[in-house]
């Protein structure tokens, strides 16, 4: 570091664990990221995204001015229009005709502004946000239960509890910090236990005592004969039950007897793991259910919220050390949205819509000229409205809904029949720009100023280390000024961030008294200097009170009418039955290194190298009846759309279930936007889609031939039936295929203008050709293509662009497709950070380093933000049981 160099404790964008980061901005303008060791969620932790975030800063595909119909405008013209537009749809179609879309990516500071231009001055309720696609059952399911959207514990409770459960969690890759302090704790507490509950064996199960295969959306089910099991075993607190609850016999009733033979066949597990679950927890007093989007994105996702809380009720379990139900959400900001009333059924400061009172409140308190005194639409419907044209003017705010909602397809068609769209966007290439007849420059992460708000319900600074490009600018500005065009400017005189948090603090704090739990109201008179140095804090945070890290409800206190928590009865419903066109069930979710739509993780190599193309994971006995062999490409297909992805044969599913993940789109792949499958249908309480539970059809796609290339530029199209791309270190790797018998070099040629400098081997009849280019000593392009899936070293390939210029005499070892004996190949990607693949962790464990701490020491794998160590331990569990294999053979022999 040089004397010129400058940090900024800042909080990191992605998952909602709310990571402090210190980004240190460089004399040359690079940007170095670190964990901040002081914050309290991750005290320096950071996981490979977040360690990666330095590399993804760059500007080559941001949006940099105002565009009105593809054109470059200035922001007055555009506002202008903007303003002018939804005045007018108010005017002639009312309120309700106008929405915003916003996102959890937004800061709380741009939420609040959203959300009252649209509550308090447009007078409807149409605002939603795609955090309804992760956690809107966490909010329905808090509501019906203690009266109001409350998380009760802290991560602390992780590193304290005896026994955690993990439900539809996978905890490792989703929330890795999260997962490093448990893993952290389980290896200091040798009592420690963790149960993960899920339909698939995710990289979490390393860490598991037992593993609860469940079948899809069984959930209620299960924790029905918890209950019912707790009571029938003399575990519950009686005391806590008839002291600080209500309408406990009546959940027992519904819940039903404790039959483990009915409760296994409901769920597919074995009698006696789910015995031992539900004696676990019996005999345990500091658990801790910890669960995320296997439980909230389902058609039942309140009802399994409910039926994980009523057996904490029961037990008296919750707001104590080490003890409670915690909702751990997907986005770095969706808690902050919920509290300042993001979601179409809230109102800020945790108050709700349909209470008169409530609105009142914040009526007089914004002095606005109208309040909204009903549900917006929910984000389905809120598309579908749009399609049927009863929406004439969308604002979409940092997400791409084309991607992101269940049945994309429709999504799209709706954007595109809308009268009037406005998105503002970083980026230029997310998928939902084209359908923009307004576009806004939207700050950036390291741009913008702000708070965000975790899953453990603390407040964190993002803080700006970069200047805004070009003109960019904040989401809460643009909406600010859209506010004043349209005739609202008194109540939008906002001149920087820390003004709405001081007015976000002080409406929390009105007519409160500890009658709502979100309460802030210590920070309503903050000032500009102590903004912009605030520390970390959780709420509540009362005017006049002294600071501290709080639990809820260990001795009551909810906030319902009588104050008292409530049993919800939830019975539970068999999911629907497959159709005999669509036999499977397909589960969707993320992967380790990548963010949403990669609109950011993307730009990285180091992120892309763990896994570069888009996959299904399919059970070998289903692939084998099916004939689909492991690297053919398979179609998944619902009513509603199909995708086309590589096969990844694996036990990890159960049969007759396939799982894909949700991040590609139209900019990474030819057909691999998984939204389009899914259904549309949604929870009745909450709204959320049931992202986990679509019955497909599962089938091979013939294709007549295969390739795979390595080239210095991305090619500006690429003809063939699929494709997938991702950058690497000096170019990119494009998987590709087609469905008719090619002329290779044609195909090449294609792609780019590579020159004459070239080598080559065809054979026409085995349909393989390779080819690689040069321009002087530098690789421009390498080409393999097959009859079948290429077999080619992927890692070593992806290292020629970068590697010094070569001998010339060694070029046609290029078209061997394989590492020379004197650099073996490292295999697929682990560790990021480290670039260590599975065969060298392979040969090391080999070598004797047989644990994640020996092969750290060898490769130092897991050593830096420590994501992989739970796939290195699988690795290694692999291993041992093939040595073990390898024994039993040579004693039988």
């Amino acid at each position: 570091m040089t004397d010129n160099d400058k940090t900024t404790r800042t909080t990191c964008p992605y998952c909602g664990v709310g990571c402090g980061v210190l980004a240190t901005r460089r004399e040359d303008g690079t940007v170095t990221v670190a964990g901040d060791p002081h914050h309290p969620a991750n005290f320096g932790r950071l996981c490979s995204k977040g360690s990666a975030l330095g590399e993804t800063l760059s500007l080559d595909d941001r949006l940099l001015y105002p565009e009105i119909a593809g054109k470059r405008s200035d922001w007055d013209t555009a506002l202008d229009l903007v303003a002018g537009k939804f005045t007018e749809a108010i005017r002639d179609h009312g309120p309700d005709s106008v929405a915003f879309y916003v996102s959890g990516q937004i800061l709380t500071e741009d939420y609040y502004v959203a959300n009252k231009l649209m509550k308090g001055f447009i007078g409807s309720a149409n605002i939603d946000t795609n955090s309804r696609l992760c956690m809107a059952s966490s909010v329905a399911g808090h509501r019906r239960a203690f009266g109001t959207d409350t998380v009760p514990g802290t991560y602390e409770d992780l590193e304290l509890a005896d026994l955690v459960v993990l439900v539809g969690s996978n905890l490792a890759w989703c929330h890795p910090v999260l997962f490093q302090r448990l893993e952290a704790a389980k290896a200091s507490n040798p009592a420690l236990r963790v149960v993960v509950i899920d339909p698939r064996r995710t990289a979490t199960c390393a860490i598991a005592d037992l593993h609860l295969a469940l079948k899809p959306d069984t959930d209620v089910a299960l924790f029905n004969g918890l209950l019912s099991f707790l009571a029938e075993s003399n575990a519950l607190n009686k005391i806590y039950i008839n002291r600080f609850t209500e309408g406990f016999h009546k959940s027992l009733e519904i819940a039903g007897p404790c039959e483990i033979g009915a409760i296994a066949e409901a769920t597919g597990l074995e009698r006696r793991d789910i015995a031992l679950f539900y004696k676990m927890v019996a005999r345990t007093e500091k658990t801790v259910t910890v669960y995320s989007q296997g439980v909230n994105q389902s058609v039942a996702g309140t009802d399994k919220v409910n039926a994980i809380i009523n057996t904490h009720l029961a037990t008296g379990r919750i707001g104590k050390p080490g003890m409670g139900p915690f909702s751990v959400t997907g986005q770095p900001n969706a808690m902050g949205g919920r509290e300042v009333g993001g979601l179409a059924n809230m109102l800020a400061g945790h108050m709700e819509l349909e209470n008169a009172h409530h609105r009142r409140v914040v009526k007089d308190f914004w002095q606005s000229p109208v309040i909204a005194d009903k549900p917006g639409l929910k984000a389905v419907d809120l598309f579908k409205a749009v399609g049927a044209g009863r929406i004439k003017a969308l604002w979409i705010m940092a997400t791409s809904p084309v991607d992101s909602l269940p049945d994309a397809d429709s999504v799209a068609e709706a954007l595109r029949v809308c009268p009037f769209v406005v998105v503002s966007e970083v980026t230029r290439t997310a998928d939902t720009v084209p359908f923009a007849d307004v576009l806004l420059p939207a700050a950036a992460w390291g741009e913008k100023d702000g708070t965000v708000t975790n899953s453990e319900r603390r407040i964190s600074r993002q803080r700006p280390f970069l200047e805004l490009p070009g003109e960019a600018r904040p989401d809460w500005w643009q909406m600010n000024e859209a506010a004043r065009k349209m005739g609202f400017g008194e109540a939008f005189s906002y001149g920087n961030a820390a003004g709405i948090f001081r007015e976000h603090a002080a409406l929390s704090d009105y007519r409160n008294g500890g009658s709502r739990d979100f309460d802030i109201g210590a920070y309503k008179d903050v000032s500009d200097t102590h903004y912009d140095s605030l520390p970390p804090f959780q709420w509540p945070q009362a005017a006049e009170s002294p600071p501290a890290d709080t639990r809820f409800f260990s001795n009551g206190g909810f906030f319902t009418e009588g104050r008292k928590g409530r049993f919800v009865p939830v019975a539970f419903q068999a999911p629907r039955r497959r159709e005999r066109a669509y036999p499977f069930i397909l589960n969707t979710g993320r992967v380790r290194d990548q963010w949403h739509t990669m609109t950011r993780t993307a730009k990285t190599a180091r992120l892309m190298s763990h896994i570069a193309e888009p996959f299904a994971e399919i059970h070998p006995d289903d692939a084998a009846r099916l004939g689909i062999a492991a690297a053919e490409l398979v179609e998944v297909k619902s009513p509603h759309g199909s995708v086309i992805v590589r096969a990844l044969l694996t036990p990890r599913v159960r049969k007759g279930e396939v799982y894909v993940p949700m991040h590609w789109t139209d900019q990474f792949a030819s057909r691999a936007r998984i939204d389009a499958v899914v259904a549309p249908e949604t929870d009745p309480h909450s709204g959320q889609p049931g992202s986990k539970f679509t019955p497909v059809a599962v089938s091979r796609v013939s294709m007549a031939w295969f390739g795979f290339a390595v080239l210095r530029e991305r090619p500006s199209e690429i003809r063939a039936d699929y494709w997938a791309i991702a950058p690497i270190e000096g170019g990119y790797r494009l998987e590709f295929a087609g469905r008719i018998k090619p002329d290779f070099q044609t195909v090449s040629a294609s792609l780019g203008s590579f020159g004459d400098d070239r080598i080559c081997i065809e054979d026409a009849a085995e349909r393989l050709s390779r080819q690689a280019y040069w321009d002087g000593d530098l690789l421009q392009a390498a080409f393999f293509f097959s009859a079948g899936p290429v077999e080619v070293s992927r890692q070593w390939a992806c290292g020629l662009l970068a590697a010094a210029p070569g001998r010339k005499d060694l070029r046609s070892q290029i078209l061997a497709g394989r590492a020379p004996a004197d650099r073996p190949d490292c295999g697929a990607i682990v560790c990021s950070c480290f670039q260590v693949g599975c065969n060298q962790i392979t040969e090391a464990a080999r070598c004797g380093a047989d644990s994640v701490m020996a092969i750290g020491e060898t490769l130092q794998a897991g050593t830096n933000c420590g994501s992989c160590r739970s796939e290195i331990q699988t690795l290694l569990d692999e291993i041992a049981k093939e040595n073990v294999n390898d024994t039993d053979i040579a004693q039988a022999g």
